[in-house]
């Protein structure tokens, strides 16, 4: 893929995510989901009205500004409504969380190319982000998930170009990253697991290079300089699927930032992603503390504890949509944002009261907190495959060797591969230990590094010489394309028949 086509795919790829989240974005002239809370933080802060927060307050400070500036601006305000406590159009308490969603798939995108330096996989993780329906929904209302996803993921790219540079370039971008981390935290506590897949990864990465360096584990230095090298062993059978890479050497050579992990020492570590995310993350305070002055700092951090601990199981008997962590990555229960029925599609978009009585309603307006199935369900299964890869490398030279051993170097691809399953598992298992009821939407941090996991699968399966893995790679690619078409009427709260929605419904747990 030439320099050209690449910018045109990436442009691409925004646009199609502008155009998707900012389509019929007042279609509800309401409240949808937790914009009871956050759109009303949100202009509490315009009218400078106290209240109390369960989170950190930057998200509402950005949904606040988004606020302010769609209110000055006379084309987005045909319908209003009060429910925020002020009169707003629903544009001008959406139009921000849209404009930022849009550039998330671009942010993976940019990942997935320092990660790599190939264009195909980066193209490939931009376009099935942008066909995911939990950020589509996320992005469209007055909700404040998607701040943390871009602030954290911005944190991991930025550290990425920093290991990519030197001396004060370098310094630059650490900052830059500590700041993003920083933002992430203040928006939501769960936004500090992206900073702690950044720790993780590079605390595996001196545990490579100590390993390799003290001389009583003989480390080996014949150790494969990629996965590839297991097809000439003949021990594993999805080794066979990097051939054309294992022929092409230049490919395989290419630098990834990871490899310079080592290059940061401990100081570095907590003074660029320690001192300055915890400067960052207290100085986001300061507005909303001189605003309610009921609680210091301490104070509200203890109350916003408080409020979580109390609030109950992970049961359905808490709320009919909780779900536990180990539910999320195969969706099995994902959550309806609005639902609403009415009797015609001439009728007015219902925005208020309860559903229209069994069998009267003839047209379902849903708005549908689901990722894309086959998206979420080919991640997971590439996940299990670098973790599959990863212990494979490993085993295979114990059992050659008859001591455990780790490389002396690793390839571009399984630096990838530590990386994403590093940060998947950083973002997903600290849930395991929660109590309290969690939701689907929960799994959001975690799951774009099963999109870049997935698209790293098709990516390899594309540039195979070999016909039948090509096949399978377009073969996904389309699955991912159908699937998004298809259930995208429940993304957008597109008006839908009692069977049309039905047959989106594949399983009761949906509903």
């Amino acid at each position: 893929m030439t320099k050209k086509w690449f910018q045109i795919g990436i442009v691409g790829i925004f646009l199609l995510s502008l155009a998707l989240r900012f389509w019929g974005l007042g279609r509800f002239n309401t409240l949808v989901f937790d914009e009871v809370y956050f759109a009303k933080f949100g202009n509490n802060y315009l009218t400078h009205t106290p209240f109390f927060n369960a989170h950190p307050p930057l998200s509402q400070y950005l949904i606040g500004i988004g606020i302010w500036i769609g209110s000055h601006i006379p084309f987005w305000n045909d319908t209003l409504n009060g429910l925020t406590g002020s009169l707003r159009s629903p544009w001008a308490y959406r139009w921000f969380n849209a404009l930022t969603g849009s550039f998330i798939p671009v942010i993976i995108a940019a990942i997935a190319y320092q990660l790599s330096h190939r264009r195909s996989f980066a193209i490939l993780a931009g376009l099935f982000t942008a066909c995911d329906g939990l950020f589509l929904v996320e992005s469209r209302y007055a909700l404040s998930n998607v701040y943390i996803v871009i602030f954290g993921l911005l944190g991991q790219w930025f550290l990425l170009l920093a290991l990519d540079n030197q001396n004060q370039r370098r310094s630059f971008w650490l900052v830059i990253s500590g700041i993003s981390f920083g933002a992430s935290i203040a928006t939501k506590w769960n936004g500090l697991w992206f900073l702690l897949g950044a720790y993780l990864i590079w605390l595996v990465a001196w545990l490579i290079r100590g390993m390799y360096s003290f001389p009583s584990l003989k480390i080996l230095s014949s150790f494969p300089s990629s996965p590839l090298a297991l097809v000439r062993q003949g021990r594993f059978f999805y080794s066979e699927w990097f051939r054309k890479l294992d022929e092409e050497p230049q490919q395989v050579a290419v630098q990834t930032p990871l490899q310079n992990l080592t290059q940061l020492n401990l100081f570095q570590m907590l003074f660029y992603l320690g001192i300055i995310p915890v400067l960052v993350y207290s100085i986001i305070w300061i507005p909303h503390l001189q605003l309610d002055k009921n609680y210091g700092f301490i104070a509200v951090h203890q109350q916003i504890l408080k409020f979580h601990l109390q609030m109950g199981g992970n049961s359905p008997k808490v709320h009919p949509y909780c779900a536990a962590w180990y539910q999320w990555p195969l969706m099995t229960r994902p959550m309806a944002y609005y639902y609403q029925t009415a009797k015609s599609i001439q009728e007015p978009l219902p925005v208020m009261g309860p559903p229209l009585p069994s069998g009267t309603g003839k047209i379902v307006y849903d708005v549908h907190a689901m990722g894309n199935p086959f998206l979420w369900w080919f991640g997971v299964a590439a996940i299990l495959f670098l973790v599959g890869m990863l212990v494979s490398q490993i085993v295979s030279y114990w059992v050659k060797q008859k001591r455990f051993s780790v490389p002396a170097t690793l390839s571009v691809d399984t630096w990838i591969a530590l990386y994403l399953v590093i940060n998947y598992a950083a973002n997903l298992l600290p849930w395991v230990k929660v109590t309290r009821c969690v939701f689907i939407y929960h799994y959001i941090c975690a799951v774009v590094f099963v999109f870049l996991a997935i698209a790293w699968f098709v990516d390899q399966c594309l540039r195979s010489y070999y016909r039948t893995l090509r096949v399978i790679g377009v073969t996904i690619s389309f699955i991912i394309l159908a699937a998004f078409i298809f259930w995208m009427p429940i993304y957008l709260g597109l008006p839908l028949s009692p069977e049309g929605y039905k047959l989106r419904m594949l399983f009761n747990s949906w509903i």
